[in-house]
């Protein structure tokens, strides 16, 4: 080892799902949304004068944060924004996680909790889902420095109700809570509303998922005034130009068509259930999803030797080896015709 190792940080890092170079492949392992963005997206893309390129973005996001607080009818002065909800979140562990006790988070989660902690020495406790992937909340009333979890929870799908989450909240005046909502907008209730009430509560979204627009990285945050203020202090201290121009604008046009993005989400919505019922028959078993993915393990097949398969095939989901996950896959659900061609993988897979 060189000297200089010995100063360098070093972390496990998180392994985001496979981007495959083939065209010629169904893609259902990294929950991206199956349908286009807003058709204004395109018509800022083909309208966008390239020379303003040469300047800098509004550092605000002006556009982007007035068209949230439109849509949400909350102020501008309580929204956050950045480049994908991993950039907001990774933001508000640096703000608000710098004690000396451990956060907490569930134990299956979002796998990229655990290195933000790490890359920011934060000390941190994983708490045990219940054995249907449900948080206990007595888990969360204990000394804490911090506390976060996705609503619905990814990779189970599982959605809790606004009654146990702010409980939580109510239990921990002293710490800020952190509730990931990366996939509300299909078919949860979101704690939003809660933000009025309590001024340590950080509500976390992206347009990476409902709103099809993965690719232009776009996620924010909703809290308190002084909560977002205090993000906005950090952000500039590292990055007053995060987010560029381009992105900003097409993300305001993308929250402002409220019709094509019921619609779309209505049509994933449909596809899931659709899907769970095709799963059960081929005996496949899963926690009830509020997400656009399922979590499901076969009764008789291992998920590892399903993952293999499907990928000879072409069809591309994600697995885990890890400790309780390590017989489940999760399915982004697709288009009706993709879902079609993995039923039909499947039913062959099962019954060899």
């Amino acid at each position: 080892m060189n000297k200089w190792e010995v100063n360098v940080r070093r972390v496990v890092p998180y392994t985001p799902g496979e981007q495959p170079e083939d065209k010629d492949i169904i893609k259902l392992n990294t929950n991206e949304n199956p349908y286009p963005p807003a058709p204004a997206v395109r018509e800022i893309l083909d309208k966008f004068d390239i020379s303003d390129m040469r300047l800098y973005p509004n550092p605000d996001s002006e556009i982007l944060v007035k068209a949230i607080a439109e849509r949400y009818k909350i102020k501008p002065e309580q929204i956050f924004v950045g480049v994908g909800s991993d950039d907001v979140i990774s933001m508000a562990f640096m703000t608000f996680f710098n004690s000396d006790k451990p956060i907490l988070f569930p134990d299956v989660t979002y796998s990229f909790y655990d290195v933000w902690a790490d890359v920011y020495r934060i000390p941190y406790k994983t708490c045990p889902l219940r054995e249907d992937f449900t948080i206990n909340p007595e888990d969360y009333k204990v000394e804490n420095g911090g506390i976060i979890f996705p609503n619905p929870n990814a990779p189970t799908g599982v959605l809790e109700s606004v009654d146990m989450i702010e409980d939580i909240i109510k239990s921990n005046p002293d710490s800020v809570v952190m509730i990931d909502e990366a996939y509300i907008d299909f078919g949860g209730e979101s704690c939003l509303p809660l933000i009025e009430k309590y001024d340590n509560l950080l509500v976390i979204q992206t347009f990476s998922k409902s709103r099809s627009m993965a690719g232009m990285r776009i996620g924010f945050a909703i809290g308190s005034e002084k909560l977002i203020k205090y993000m906005n202090d950090v952000k500039f201290s590292v990055n007053s130009y995060t987010m560029n121009t381009i992105t900003q604008i097409c993300g305001a046009e993308a929250v402002r068509d409220e019709k094509y993005f019921r619609e779309t989400t209505d049509k994933i919505i449909a596809t899931r259930e659709y899907s769970k019922k095709k799963l059960k028959k081929l005996g496949f078993e899963f926690p009830d999803s509020k997400s656009n993915f399922i979590f499901a393990s076969h009764k008789e097949k291992n998920a590892g030797y399903i993952f293999e398969e499907l990928r000879k095939r072409k069809i591309f989901v994600r697995y885990w080896n890890k400790p309780r996950i390590d017989n489940y896959m999760r399915i982004t659900v697709g288009t009706v015709d993709e879902m079609e061609a993995l039923f039909r993988a499947l039913e062959e897979i099962v019954n060899e």
